[in-house]
């Protein structure tokens, strides 16, 4: 349980860049004391930097994390989240399925028995997970590679999305907050998220717990556009502000 906590601690640390302990005892549900004693142990095994009652990454850890490890967090649930997702998708659908770790568990969800559909990915672990359905067509946007996330940003990557519009978008995330809408922490990928938004008639969020009431630095959609949030169980209490305007909330 504790070294579960201070996992996710180092994640949310990670995905806000910067926190302090009040904040922190209130996404972890937990008392100041317990987080400053998680803290402690952390920052002297060098996986967080203390400054002024904040917390942040020591300065070697700020790069981007890899795919992998991102899949590695919180696994069960982004699994959950993925199986809830894939059973939306209908044989004859056009579906967008964005890169990211719990969309690469929507991929891998999909059934074996869809026909005639069409997934257009800038993912390309994504389009590779897809190659065993023999009834799913995979179009890769193309465009620029970003090596640690494997996906394909501007330029070109636009190209291919204006000219096809989708029955939905299973869309991946950073935050989930009711005034600021669907944001993400990479300029370029909240880019191609947004217009995959505009072309799609329904907009799935798929986002663990974490995700909600946080805002990151790049705007993809209002929530008001977001047809169905998908989240994990530990989100069965958010603040009720957080899914002001979602249609449709599953927790799974």
């Amino acid at each position: 349980m504790i070294e579960g906590r201070r996992s996710e601690i180092v994640a949310l640390v990670r995905q806000h860049g910067e926190l302090s302990v009040t904040e922190l005892s209130g996404l972890l549900g937990v008392s100041e004391v317990t987080v400053r004693s998680d803290l402690s142990a952390l920052a002297q095994a060098g996986h967080v930097r203390r400054t002024r009652g904040r917390v942040s990454l020591p300065l070697d850890l700020r790069r981007e994390a890899p795919l992998e490890t991102s899949m590695r967090e919180f696994a069960a649930a982004k699994r959950r989240i993925g199986q809830a997702a894939a059973a939306l998708v209908r044989s004859g659908d056009t579906v967008f399925l964005d890169v990211g770790s719990t969309t690469s568990e929507v991929a891998r969800a999909l059934s074996p028995s869809l026909q005639d559909v069409t997934v257009v990915t800038n993912g390309l672990n994504i389009a590779l997970l897809l190659e065993r359905l023999p009834g799913v067509r995979v179009i890769v946007t193309g465009g620029t590679l970003r090596p640690l996330q494997h996906s394909l940003v501007s330029p070109y990557a636009l190209d291919v999305l204006r000219h096809i519009h989708a029955d939905r978008l299973f869309l991946g995330c950073n935050g989930v907050h009711a005034a600021s809408g669907v944001t993400n922490a990479n300029h370029e990928e909240a880019e191609v998220k947004r217009l995959m938004a505009e072309q799609a008639r329904e907009v799935v969020v798929v986002a663990d717990h974490r995700k909600l009431g946080v805002v990151s630095r790049a705007f993809i959609t209002p929530l008001d556009r977001v047809t169905t949030l998908i989240t994990d169980r530990a989100a069965t209490s958010p603040p009720p502000d957080v899914l002001a305007g979602v249609k449709d909330v599953r927790v799974v």
